[in-house]
């Protein structure tokens, strides 16, 4: 595992309302050793080299006890932006663990981004949080087939696993939900798909999913998803999307409305303004019961 250096670990977002009502964002470590060949996180843009190897920034722990320590305006943290929080080091450096305690010390809220069962040995963190502040965990799922996710994402917990620990989120009364995206075109984009991955969140109760019928490809990322997914699929996308960012899937038109069909049937939120505005509602409620 390399150190690496960095001045500061806790970034503002401008517009919180934007992305699960987000205000601060934190990376404690960089690159993914996942093996997800669809990463868009990959991307030239990122300048991150060897991304496939894990680094940790140097002291991260403390310097985001200070941080949050110095931040006046309170607000719900983000973990995993741009790499899984619960790579396979953190089960040993707990860095991850150490942030949620600081996170919950100075009394902020929490928006978890992971592919990993690893989030359920700090539930009662996540419990203790949600006693004053929004959580909201976020568990990426994008094929009900334990075999495709694992052609396509290599080194993470399967998901089946995944949807076990979405389960036990729940049973402990925690918010949580599904991250449907990327919906790879000519790879998972079946009515067959999404219907499986709704009924299964309906079977556990789950808040919300929220969903992208398609995958984003630039510079980098690009010729790494190609070069993971054979020459014929390859053609296939070339002669579809060309050099197109955003590659949406031909059947997004009918994946969408089946999708919305079976949210709206089952109560299952899908909207973000809904998913925030249900994720702070244990707030507004103590705070009406305060107040009366």
């Amino acid at each position: 595992m390399e150190t690496i250096k960095a001045n500061t670990l806790i970034q503002s977002l401008s517009e919180s309302h934007s992305w699960f009502g987000v205000k601060y964002n934190v990376n404690i470590y960089k690159g993914c050793n996942q093996g997800c060949i669809y990463c868009d996180s990959r991307s030239e843009c990122y300048q991150i080299r060897d991304f496939d190897t894990v680094k940790v920034k140097e002291n991260a722990d403390v310097k985001i006890e200070k941080e949050l320590s110095s931040k006046r305006i309170k607000g719900v943290v983000s973990l995993g932006g741009m790499n899984d929080p619960y790579n396979k080091f953190e089960k040993d450096m707990e860095y991850t663990k150490r942030v949620l305690t600081s996170i919950n010390k100075h009394k902020f809220g929490v928006f978890i981004v992971t592919k990993s069962d690893l989030v359920l040995r700090d539930i009662d963190i996540l419990k203790s949080i949600k006693l004053h502040s929004v959580v909201n965990v976020g568990i990426t799922i994008t094929t009900y087939n334990d075999a495709l996710q694992g052609r396509i994402e290599r080194n993470v917990s399967s998901t089946s696993e995944r949807f076990e620990a979405l389960k036990k989120l729940r049973d402990a009364n925690i918010f949580c939900g599904i991250m449907m995206m990327p919906i790879l075109p000519f790879i998972n984009d079946t009515v067959d798909n999404v219907r499986s991955i709704v009924e299964k969140a309906h079977e556990y109760n789950l808040n919300y999913i929220y969903p992208s019928f398609g995958v984003t490809l630039r510079g980098r990322q690009r010729e790494h998803f190609y070069g993971k997914i054979g020459k014929e699929l390859t053609k296939k996308y070339r002669d579809t999307f060309g050099d197109s960012y955003m590659c949406s899937s031909p059947n997004s038109n009918e994946l969408q409305s089946e999708f919305i069909r079976l949210c709206e049937k089952y109560g299952i939120l899908y909207k973000m303004k809904d998913i925030i505005e249900a994720s702070k509602k244990h707030i507004v409620e103590q705070q009406i019961q305060f107040e009366i």
